[in-house]
């Protein structure tokens, strides 16, 4: 989790710790000077009781000049480091008491830094200021002067505010880590989302086009046949328009079901017919003998059972395959031909007609290839439960298209 929220950090920049450099003091920094002016400027009158006497407008001067520094602690805090550390330096070799008021604005400036800075840099400089304090005292610094003062004083007190500005720095990267984290979840709930709707969208294509196109080739065909038996045999056009009329009752009866597929989230009543599979391949077969294609159905290997998702996929590929035979070749048969196996299924649908059929750009996943989109929409079927599938002109004639479909979907079909 913290390589994570490191990589994040470093993709983009912290506001508590990394903040824009400004180009001047604003109110806040007088005020903070002023305030540490106020604090320290007692600092620099306090000397050992018998030592030597001092005046006061030195140390007040340096005490200005630190403060004054912290105008600039945000967009230059090293800078700020080196100037608040020199001066409380020439302030101890002056003879000034070691004490945490001369040393307030280098505590102020250290704290700064540690926000603005690396842990690496923060903790160099206060450790050198440490050692520039401690040997200041110890070499030049006030001879009575206690040496707890010089030794412990200085070390606890430079860290404590170095240990706060990393404290808080760390601590801010962290929630802009988490934010960062937030943004990003939220950002691929929303494509995830945006992918899904355009899954659902193609699945709707193909039901829509499967179970549209192959009922209204069909009653195409049979009120083409209905114009021109009507005059000299009537009583054969009488039947031809009972097929048409169950022809478009099935057309709606899928197309109800297919609406009823899409409305199952608001409404838990079960559809009114099964979904179609594999078992009713006899009837696709038979609805094809009123548009004068005889399709002959074959099955090789024992028949395994299928899940829904490969068995629906099964059927839809087989219809939209038998209703491009219908359309574009001019064949009175075609064959359809079932190969179970451990694996799974192949279906195989061919036919001998040499009329107008895809050429090789078939395999472009162009619509202009086959004059629309069957050839997409059974090749997406096929791959959508882990399937392959081909279509290519045979040799002996005529056309056939192949799918091999695994017996347990891969994923859930689309």
């Amino acid at each position: 989790m913290i390589s994570s929220l490191q990589r994040q950090l470093r993709s983009r920049p912290s506001p508590v710790g990394h903040p824009e450099p400004v180009a001047h003091p604003g109110p806040v920094d007088a005020a903070v000077a002023a305030a540490v002016f106020a604090c320290s400027f007692p600092g620099s009158l306090v000397t050992l009781p018998g030592g030597p006497e001092l005046q006061w407008w030195p140390g007040a001067l340096l005490t200005g000049v630190s403060c004054l520094a912290l105008l600039w602690h945000r967009c230059r805090p090293r800078t700020t480091v080196v100037v608040t550390a020199l001066c409380a330096t020439v302030m101890v070799g002056m003879g000034h008491v070691l004490s945490v008021l001369l040393l307030g604005p280098l505590m102020v400036a250290l704290h700064s830094l540690a926000l603005r800075t690396d842990r690496r840099t923060a903790n160099s400089l206060t450790c050198g200021g440490i050692v520039l304090m401690v040997g200041t005292a110890l070499f030049v610094g006030p001879a009575g002067e206690p040496l707890v003062l010089k030794l412990v004083g200085p070390a606890a007190w430079l860290l404590l505010p170095t240990s706060l500005g990393t404290a808080t720095r760390l601590r801010g990267d962290y929630l802009e880590a988490v934010r960062a984290r937030a943004e990003h979840a939220e950002r691929t709930r929303e494509e995830e989302a945006r992918r899904r709707v355009a899954e659902e969208r193609m699945r709707i294509a193909r039901d829509l086009h499967d179970v549209v196109a192959h009922h209204l080739v069909l009653a195409n065909l049979q009120a083409g046949a209905v114009a021109r038996q009507l005059p000299a045999r009537p009583d054969e056009a009488a039947r031809i328009v009972a097929e048409l009329t169950g022809t478009t009752s099935s057309a709606l009866r899928e197309l109800k079901s297919t609406v009823g597929l899409l409305r199952q989230s608001d409404d838990l009543d079960p559809p009114m017919e099964p979904t179609p599979g594999l078992a009713r391949l006899p009837e696709l077969a038979a609805s094809f003998q009123h548009a004068g294609l005889t399709v002959a159905v074959t099955v090789e290997g024992e028949p395994r059972p299928l899940s829904a998702g490969v068995d629906l996929t099964a059927y839809r590929i087989v219809q939209e395959a038998l209703t491009n035979v219908t359309k574009h070749a001019a064949a009175r048969s075609a064959e359809v031909r079932l190969t179970y196996s451990a694996a799974g299924v192949v279906l195989a649908v061919t036919d001998e007609g040499p009329g107008r059929r895809p050429g090789p750009s078939s395999s472009s996943d162009s619509p202009c290839a086959s004059g629309g989109y069957g050839l997409i929409g059974m090749r997406e079927r096929a791959q959508s439960v882990g399937g392959h599938f081909r279509a290519e002109q045979r040799r002996q004639g005529g056309f056939g298209v192949v799918a091999e479909l695994p017996l347990q979907a891969e994923q859930a079909p689309l």
